[in-house]
Formats: structure tokens, C-alpha cells, sequence
């Protein structure tokens, strides 16, 4: 999916989307923030499929995620959302550094690659990463870290079963440095794995809300500094 090389193949704001030493990576600083950003692939809206993919993260505060089965938001119901989409946390006035902070690229900017749908998250602070999370849907999140959960139409989500504690396997993520993380998407059940560790599983059984098949892309928000190499995918 990804050459090394360039960003073939791939489409977002590429003046903050760009490859170093055979990563992609995007960065976003309290002088320069990205607000909620995506890069899309473009090739194909895959439904069943196991996807293999390398990410580091640098800064406590950073957020991000690889976005899957997911779709493209429609700007009319976009109501209410900040600068570049939105984002979670906000930007002092002043910078560390001393500098004014800057201004998060404007939505309509970035309207053409804003993206909802299954995320599987990954963040600095290791609270989040590798649990289930939905973009955009109004569901949030699903299942966390640790958990095993299934949806039906009009009743809340219901935890079936634990893997494991939640602390305990965010241990088998590293910080700051390369985890693998594969996502397996089968039918109505997503597995989330980092590092060979099942991270969370969701079986989503509500037809309202189930998406089969839909793009896949990578988000960042707050501060921080995203690389992602190593992009695999096996259609099942």
C-alpha cells in the first residue's frame, strides 16, 4: 500500500502529509497544529481484509489511528466541528516555545478527506491505543482496551467478555518506537492486535450502524509527530 518512497497512491493535505527516511509521517506542533487531518488511500473501499502496518508516535499529546471502513463526511452535516475537522484538547495562546500558537488548517480546507467510521486508536499517553473507536458516528468509544464487545440494534453495547486488563496490555505497547498493528475485519467482527496481543475485538451486530466495506486512511490530532511504515493488506 505504501512504496517507501513517495505518497503514491495516497491523498490528503500533503503540507503536512509527507515521507522521511521510508515512513510517512505527519507532525503537528503547537506554532503549526494540524487540528483533526487524514490521509486517504485510494485504493479501493475493502471489506473483509487482515492489514498489517508499522506506527511510532513522539509527544504525550498526540492521537492518531488508522481510519477503516470508513467514509468520507458529508461537509452539510459537519455542524459544530472545529478547524480541520475538530480534535480532541485545544491550543494554548502562547506556545512553550514563546511564539503566538498557530492556527489549525480551517475545516473546508480539509473537507475532502475528513473521515468517520472504525478507528483503531493509538495515542502518546498509551490510553487508547488499541482499543475501538468510531470517528464521526456519534458512537465513540466501543469497545476499549481489553474488551470484548457486541452492538445490536437499539440496545447500549454489551461487554461479552475481557481479554485481559486494560493496564496490563497497554504494557505490550511500546512508547515512543515502532509497534506493528494488525487489524483483522471479518464479517460483522474487527480484531484489533498490537505487537501480537489482542488488544480489543468488536462484533457489531446493529444494521443501522454496521459499515461491511469503506476507505481506509490515517488521522492525527493534538501535538505530536506520527510515522507509519510497513503497510500491508490481505483481502479475505
Amino acid at each position: 500500500m505504501f512504496d517507501g518512497a513517495t505518497l503514491n497512491g495516497w491523498d490528503g493535505d500533503k503540507s503536512y502529509w509527507r515521507v522521511e527516511n521510508g515512513a510517512i509521517v505527519v507532525e503537528s506542533t503547537c506554532e503549526r497544529p494540524t487540528g483533526t487531518i487524514y490521509l486517504v488511500w485510494q485504493g479501493g473501499e475493502p471489506g473483509d481484509f487482515e492489514m498489517k502496518l508499522e506506527m511510532k508516535g513522539e509527544g504525550g499529546r498526540v492521537n492518531s489511528g488508522v481510519q477503516y471502513r470508513g467514509a468520507i463526511i458529508d461537509p452539510s452535516t459537519r455542524s459544530g466541528r472545529g478547524p480541520g475537522g475538530g480534535g480532541r484538547g485545544s491550543s494554548p495562546a502562547t506556545c512553550p516555545s514563546g511564539k503566538p500558537a498557530g492556527t489549525p488548517p480551517s475545516r473546508e480546507s480539509q473537507e475532502k478527506w475528513d473521515m468517520l467510521g472504525a478507528q483503531f486508536d493509538f495515542d502518546g499517553q498509551n490510553r487508547y491505543s488499541g482499543q475501538y473507536y468510531e470517528q464521526a458516528t456519534g458512537r465513540g468509544i466501543i469497545a476499549w482496551r481489553g474488551q470484548v464487545v457486541r452492538t445490536e440494534e437499539g440496545k447500549p453495547p454489551r461487554l461479552l467478555a475481557t481479554l485481559g486488563d486494560k493496564d496490563e496490555l497497554g504494557g505490550y505497547v511500546k512508547v515512543e518506537d515502532w509497534n506493528q498493528f494488525h487489524i483483522i475485519a471479518r464479517g460483522a467482527t474487527m480484531t484489533h492486535i498490537i505487537n501480537g496481543h489482542v488488544m480489543s475485538v468488536l462484533i457489531d451486530d446493529d444494521p443501522t450502524k454496521f459499515r461491511k466495506s469503506g476507505l481506509i486512511g490515517f488521522e492525527i490530532e493534538g501535538t505530536g509527530k506520527i510515522y507509519i511504515r510497513n503497510i500491508w493488506l490481505k483481502k479475505l
